[in-house]
């Protein structure tokens, strides 16, 4: 659970490939968490202007998304769905997710680097983490875009079949305007019912069905 020393290429070899890897979606009361793994090429990065996620906004963070995608060595985007998450936690369900999104590029990866202090047990490829990583390494960067953008476009579509909790705006994230939909409304089944805010809310209130 400790960061580990960063990875280096032997004398004479060929620089390694890595995996940045980072998460979106770990705090929300609904929804999913998504897991995105990205590896550029050795050497320059291919892709200008990228940043933390949360630094961009969102025609920002579309336009990067596509040129990450066309530009990657290989790319990986795990969605990991509320079942999941309430069966093992949400800590345990962001591991999976990294773990499956890594085994997706190991094909192009060497070793991987990770945002944040936990190194997931069970990787496919060396691994390290970093704290902040999203804010220093540019592979975890673009992969913060990756999940940030198909998590957000997924919260939008679930807006359609579930209008009443504001969805479109809010991404699932705790504000005043989802917690009092809540309360009138009690969960849908998209919402985590191992997070307390929901929990609290089941004792008031029937599931509802989406909207035809």
């Amino acid at each position: 659970m400790q960061p580990t020393s960063e990875p280096s290429s032997p004398p004479g070899s060929r620089p390694l490939r890595i995996a940045g890897i980072d998460e979106a979606g770990r705090g929300p009361l609904a929804g999913p968490v998504v897991v995105a793994a990205v590896v550029f090429a050795p050497g320059r990065t291919p892709v200008n202007g990228l940043d933390d996620s949360k630094q961009l906004d969102a025609e920002r963070r579309e336009v990067l998304f596509d040129r990450i995608v066309q530009r990657a060595l290989a790319y990986r985007i795990e969605f990991v769905d509320v079942e999941e998450i309430d069966r093992i936690n949400i800590l345990q369900a962001t591991l999976t997710g990294m773990r499956r999104a890594l085994e997706g590029v190991a094909h192009a990866a060497d070793a991987a680097r990770i945002d944040g202090n936990i190194v997931p047990p069970g990787l496919c490829r060396p691994g390290e983490a970093w704290i902040g990583g999203d804010a220093r390494d540019r592979a975890i960067m673009a992969a913060s875009i990756l999940a940030k953008v198909s998590r957000d476009r997924y919260m939008r579509e679930l807006h359609l079949q579930w209008p009443h909790y504001g969805f479109a705006e809010h991404k699932g994230y705790s504000t005043p305007a989802h917690l009092a939909a809540l309360a009138a409304h009690g969960p849908c089944p998209l919402h985590r019912r191992s997070f307390a805010p929901v929990r609290d809310a089941l004792q008031g209130a029937l599931l509802l069905t989406p909207t035809s």
